[in-house]
């Protein structure tokens, strides 16, 4: 079991208590890796908030082609409370929407940095450690569609309970109705870690959500774990359709077990439907690249690798993709003779090892205008070790990657605004970050 296990899960915690302990549990959620990496790497270093730090680009250690970069301090007047995402909604460029772990949702305008509140989940969530809010999607059209998506855990009956639920505006638009919510999908966590949770709208308009394993280490629960076991939506990315009007959800005709019955409540008999991806230990943060729909994760590793997968869209005759925990780690095996009967496992484009980084943030490839030598790279970073790196986006053989830009910062998440800038947000210090050139 993970170390962080014993001090974690006693309640709800005190806002900047919990904060401190995020990184620190998804730390100690790799299994191995050297705890007070955290806190010298990136806590204490971050906590300065300094304005922009220079890149260490053009190393021989750094993956080829490195383009350097800055991190800059940005909406330098506004600060947040364990945040976990930044994300704008469709059509909208002049707000952004922070997602704190604690359980509130923040909306700010980009010419004032004037703050308001969008929701408040506090009198529902259990936030403590990897627990809480941890994920916000817009519908697609939305406003037209005035309905947010959120994940977060709930404890039910003394049962850590992860709910992905639609909650519908107040009159106006204004903020979240918690009266409207519409949960979706449950699922109880035998563990406090691993609670995944990134939810995103692909190209082809489905909801895709990344489920970590169950939590503990090595993906403990039953005789092959959950990872590698079809039966459940844990250790997935599962693929949904929220927006045909069937309750609560439909399943795409393209996924692999499409015509099964739903495990949208703890799992079923029967490979999951909703499955489109499996083999994940607990996927932080995935995109899509917006030029080809390619599919973009960081997945968070065990003792030693971190990595990054790409997958290709789904097309026609797509029988599902298996990323390989924990039979693998990385592209290196881990338990081979204890994952079941799993074949044609994916290897990530790129790892690296708990020398470099301890807990991989899943990023985006740069779609935007200000960097143009960035454009097509995959940009990502390490909330450990407060790495940050870019690879090429058409990368295919595993890139062990070294090297990469000290921010001083503690990345847990990046958000990409509507004009394909990225923007990275710090859980230490609650600040918002521009990636820029140096």
């Amino acid at each position: 079991m993970d170390a962080h296990s014993t001090r974690i899960g006693h309640g709800r915690l005190p806002m900047r208590l919990a904060a401190g302990l995020f990184a620190t549990a998804l730390l100690a959620a790799c299994g191995g890796g050297g705890s007070g990496f955290v806190s010298s790497g990136g806590m204490s270093s971050s906590s300065s908030s300094s304005s922009s730090s220079s890149s260490s680009g053009g190393s021989s250690l750094d993956p080829p082609g490195t383009v350097p970069l800055a991190m800059t301090h940005v909406f330098s007047s506004l600060s947040f409370q364990a945040p976990v995402d930044l994300l704008q909604a469709p059509g909208d460029a002049a707000h952004w929407y922070v997602v704190e772990q604690g359980g509130t949702i923040r909306k700010f305008d980009t010419a004032t940095s004037t703050v308001t509140d969008f929701g408040d989940l506090t009198s529902i969530v259990t936030y403590a450690g990897e627990t809480g809010l941890l994920d916000m999607a817009f519908a697609p059209n939305f406003p037209t569609d005035a309905r947010v998506f959120l994940w977060y855990t709930v404890t039910i009956s003394g049962q850590l309970t992860s709910h992905l639920s639609s909650f519908r505006l107040t009159t106006g638009n204004g903020s979240i109705d918690l009266s409207s919510e519409q949960v979706l999908i449950t699922v109880n966590q035998p563990e406090s870690n691993h609670n995944g949770g990134h939810i995103a709208f692909g190209p082809d308009g489905y909801l895709y959500l990344g489920l970590g394993d169950g939590g503990g280490s090595g993906d403990m629960h039953g005789p092959i774990g959950n990872a590698q076991n079809p039966d459940t939506l844990l250790g997935k990315i599962i693929r949904i359709d929220v927006t045909s009007g069937s309750t609560p959800y439909a399943i795409p005709a393209g996924n692999p077990n499409a015509g099964n019955p739903t495990c949208n409540l703890n799992g079923g008999s029967a490979p999951c439907p909703e499955i489109y991806a499996m083999g994940v230990r607990n996927p932080w943060r995935y995109s899509f690249d917006a030029s080809d729909g390619s599919l973009w994760i960081g997945d968070v590793g065990q003792d030693l690798w971190e990595e990054v997968d790409h997958l290709a869209p789904a097309g026609s005759g797509f029988t599902g993709y298996n990323l390989g925990w924990r039979c693998r780690e990385g592209a290196h095996d881990y338990n081979p003779t204890a994952c079941g009967t799993a074949t044609n496992l994916i290897d990530p484009v790129a790892d690296y090892d708990h020398t470099v980084g301890t807990v991989i943030t899943g990023g985006y490839v740069y779609r935007g205008t200000a960097i143009p030598a960035l454009v097509g790279r995959y940009v990502f970073a390490d909330s450990g070790s407060g790495k940050l790196w870019n690879i090429a986006g058409n990368t295919t053989a595993t890139l062990q990657v070294q090297g990469g830009l000290a921010t001083g910062l503690e990345i847990v998440s990046f958000g990409q605004a509507l004009n394909g800038e990225l923007y990275a947000v710090d859980y230490a210090s609650g600040g918002l970050y521009q990636v820029t050139a140096p």
